[in-house]
């Protein structure tokens, strides 16, 4: 009996962990997001990571958006870094081989990531 309610317990955590990845992945981490028209791509001067930019429509209620998303060209793996809402340009601006400038916003690329929510608060 005991065993047996552990085994429930277990199942139950692991569906609440699941619920609960599966909402901040999808309503609060921008890396759900999926870029939909291409603004502008730029390779860093090594040649390692390139930055995509998108523009994001969410329909009539809402205004454009873009994203940002760097992909090591090494590893093919990519990753979102930057999410501004209100906004339909992303003027993107090598500093070094890890740091952009992506509409005055500095982030380094291995490690950094922008979300205009953040700074609401």
């Amino acid at each position: 009996m005991r065993k047996k309610i552990i085994i429930i317990s277990l199942v139950i955590l692991a569906v609440v962990c699941l619920i609960a990845y599966a909402i901040n992945r999808f309503f609060f981490s921008i890396q759900g997001i999926k870029g939909q028209v291409i603004l502008e791509q730029s390779t860093s001067s090594d040649g390692k990571y390139t930055v995509t930019s998108y523009l994001n429509n969410g329909g009539a209620t809402t205004d454009f958006a873009v994203l940002c998303q760097v992909k090591n060209n090494k590893t093919n793996k990519t990753k979102n870094i930057y999410w501004q809402y209100h906004c339909e340009t992303a003027r993107i601006e090598w500093i070094d081989n890890k740091k952009v400038k992506i509409n005055d916003i500095t982030l380094d690329v291995t490690k950094d990531i922008y979300d205009y929510r953040d700074y609401l608060k």
